[in-house]
Order: C-alpha cells, then sequence, then structure tokens
C-alpha cells in the first residue's frame, strides 16, 4: 500500500506544480487553493508512505515522478520545447530513481 500511496503522491506532485504555474504567482484563486489543497494531500502520502519505505527511496521516487511528468507534460500539453536531449534527461532521471530503489533493496 506505501508504493501506491508514494505513487499516487508523485503524480498530485505534478499536478500541483502546473496548478502553481496557472495561479500565476497566487493571483488566481481557484488555481492556488486547488494547488493548496494538492500539495496538503501529496506531502500527507508521501509522509503515509515513509512509514514502510526508507526516507531517501521515498523522497527520491516522488521528486522523481514530479519531475518526470512535468517535463513530459510541459513538452505535450504546455508548448515547451520537445527535444530529444530532454528526453535523454527525463531518462536518466527515471533510471536514477529505479537504481536508487534497487540498490535499497539489495542492500536491505
Amino acid at each position: 500500500m506505501s508504493w501506491l500511496y508514494l505513487i499516487v503522491a508523485g503524480i498530485l506532485e505534478c499536478i500541483w506544480a502546473i496548478g502553481l504555474k496557472q495561479s500565476d504567482g497566487f493571483t488566481k484563486l481557484w488555481p492556488s487553493v486547488i494547488s493548496a489543497v494538492l500539495i496538503v494531500i501529496s506531502l500527507g502520502l508521501l509522509s503515509l508512505s515513509m512509514r514502510t519505505i526508507p526516507v531517501s527511496t521515498a523522497y527520491t521516487v516522488w521528486t522523481g515522478i514530479g519531475a518526470s511528468s512535468l517535463v513530459i507534460v510541459g513538452m505535450f500539453f504546455l508548448g515547451e520545447p520537445v527535444v530529444l536531449a530532454r528526453l535523454a534527461c527525463v531518462a536518466m532521471i527515471i533510471a536514477g530513481t529505479l537504481g536508487l530503489q534497487l540498490l535499497t533493496v539489495q542492500t536491505a
């Protein structure tokens, strides 16, 4: 269940970050409110996942999901440049996150 919490928390991180962009520096009410609520839920789920997942692994996975998702969403839905090098960087983020998880499992 902890991994499900962590994955959902990472997805919510991507959504609240987009909401922050849409809030225009907290000048728009509803995107600001939605972002604040999603931040609290995302951090709550991250915290719950850390009951059984090591903090270093949980935080890395959380930020990796958020960062990778945001780059992809930005490129395909928000008009950010689609460049092969950016996709390669996303692949490295994912590979690094998976590598840390595999090394945590092997040494535990």
